[in-house]
């Protein structure tokens, strides 16, 4: 396989198709914590969105682990996150960011159809999910040419994208049993980004990687090298200080890109919980030079998969390229690590040189890789006088 071609996932859960492997319908039920951790370890990879750990990083919401069982075998988990309505606690959001970790691949209505059934019973108004299922992916390569041609104004107008019959069939059967599309046209919205950019690693060798890049990126990671920028991983015992560190500068990040930031705490929560469940899960990467802060990344890791969770660079000393060292480093780390993907997150796809988000892409272009549209995020409501109410009330405030 060429580098430019799409990664497939090196496992995936048993398969099923009318019925579960026993001749009967899989049951939904709550498992522990343990339990759920237990399942994602048993796969090759999965979202670190869909770790028992994350619904400790979401105090905003209710968290429970659900599991599939055929029998009394665990064969899907899932986290779901509660969000109540305004005024009607006794109703929630039920959401599955990233997820859930099941077989994607045969009848939907086999995992899905209990799921909604058990959440609907202990209160849900609506299910909403984000099936970990891709439907095109776009070669650097392509990307570049797209960027380049004046006419190509978005990635659905570059030609050729290598399309995945598995997510062209999920999208077909949630649309036909009535959920409802939440992504919008530019990629972002108010869940999880359905255009990201992944960079292949199986198979690979530092020097390949590097080969792949861009001469662009090749030179900064260089002149970072010869300019003396050092990259450290937080300490787990100075965590604290570091995290400090990383959030000054995340905030001035902030302030230049025009986001709003989160707050420390929020960090401090992410580590502790995501560390308490795997000591290697997250990681905090620091570029200095000459003592100054420069540039910081935040790595998290579940199996195979390596994610590129926040980034934050200085306004200063930006021509000593901290912000590439840092990822080259985050790179080796997970290559070493046996991991099959690289994962720098979302991007909209917009191929427009007046549009600000172009820039993103074009820095994330320059790693290889590719693009990937995912299947996007739908709702299914449950309650449909709840869910329409809860709609506006997200509409009026801007969701």
């Amino acid at each position: 396989m060429s580098y430019s071609e799409p990664v497939q996932a090196a496992a995936e859960p048993r398969r099923y198709s009318e019925t579960s492997a026993s001749g009967g319908p899989l049951t939904v039920r709550p498992i522990s914590a343990p339990e759920h951790l237990a399942y994602v370890r048993s796969q090759r990879s999965a979202s670190f969105l869909q770790t028992p750990a994350w619904g400790s990083v979401k105090a905003e919401w209710r968290s429970e682990s659900l599991g599939w069982f055929d029998g009394g075998h665990l064969v899907g988990a899932g986290l779901v996150l509660h969000r109540p309505v305004p005024k009607l606690e006794r109703f929630t959001l039920a959401y599955l960011p990233e997820g859930p970790v099941i077989d994607w691949t045969g009848n939907l209505g086999v995992w899905l159809d209990p799921l909604a059934a058990h959440l609907k019973a202990h209160g849900a108004f609506a299910l909403r999910l984000g099936p970990p299922v891709r439907t095109d992916t776009w070669s650097a390569e392509q990307v570049k040419e797209g960027v380049a041609d004046p006419g190509r104004k978005r990635l659905t107008d570059v030609p050729g994208p290598w399309s995945d019959p598995v997510g062209a069939q999920v999208a077909r059967w949630l649309r036909g049993a009535g959920w409802l599309p939440q992504s919008p046209q530019d990629g972002f919205g108010v869940g999880h980004p359905q255009f990201k950019y992944e960079l292949p690693l199986a198979g690979r060798t530092e020097d390949q990687l590097l080969k792949g890049m861009s001469q662009q990126w090749r030179r900064n990671i260089k002149k970072a090298a010869r300019e003396g920028v050092e990259v450290t991983v937080g300490a787990e015992g100075a965590v604290t200080s570091d995290l400090r560190a990383f959030h000054d500068l995340y905030v001035q990040t902030a302030e230049r890109d025009r986001f709003t930031p989160r707050p420390l705490g929020y960090f401090e929560t992410m580590f502790a919980a995501l560390r308490a469940e795997d000591p290697e899960r997250i990681k905090l990467c620091l570029a200095r030079h000459q003592g100054d802060l420069v540039a910081a990344t935040i790595l998290v890791r579940v199996g195979a998969h390596a994610v590129y969770a926040y980034g934050a660079s200085s306004t200063r000393k930006r021509e000593v390229r901290g912000s590439n060292a840092c990822q080259w480093a985050m790179i080796r780390d997970s290559l070493a690590a046996g991991c099959d993907v690289y994962d720098l997150r979302g991007i909209t796809p917009t191929l427009d040189a007046d549009d600000p988000h172009v820039g993103l892409i074009r820095f994330k272009v320059g790693t290889g890789g590719q693009v990937v549209r995912y299947v996007g995020e739908w709702d299914l409501p449950l309650r449909p006088m709840v869910y329409r109410a809860f709609d506006l009330y997200m509409r009026r405030r801007g969701r």
